[in-house]
Order: structure tokens, then sequence, then C-alpha cells
């Protein structure tokens, strides 16, 4: 019992001391920057016909309209 005081002290100061700051020039991880360019490449391949379609798209409703412009021509309405 006479040492408890000493301990709970003991304790407290190291409680109280100032955490370790992290690393700030660490060079980047080699196979997280491969993995980022995995990652860019399959978003690339994803967008890539997301894209097409979208451009085949106004090209679609364009050609739709046309021919609703020419079917109303040819029956007058």
């Amino acid at each position: 019992m006479r040492y408890l005081p000493f301990l709970l002290l003991a304790f407290a100061a190291a409680g109280c001391s100032a955490p370790t700051p992290p690393p700030t020039d660490q060079p980047p991880d080699p196979q997280a920057a491969a993995q980022q360019e995995r990652d860019k490449q399959l978003l690339h391949a994803i967008q890539r016909p997301i894209d097409k379609a979208k451009s085949v798209e106004d090209t679609t409703l364009k050609a739709a309209d046309e021919q609703k412009q020419q079917i109303d021509e040819q029956t007058g309405g």
C-alpha cells in the first residue's frame, strides 16, 4: 500500500505525455500506385461504353425527330 500513490502518480505522468506525430515524408507504396492505375483503367473501361451510348442516343433521337417530321408532312398532321 505504501507504493500505491507513487504508482498512481507514475501512471498519471505517463498518460500526460504528448503522442508521437505521424511520419510526414513517406514515399508512396509502389503496390498502391499500381492499384490506383488498375482502378483508373477499370474506370475508363466502364465509362467508355457509357459515353458511346450517350453519343448514339443523341443521334438516334435526332433521327427519330426527323422521321416524325417526315411522317407529319406526308400525313398532313
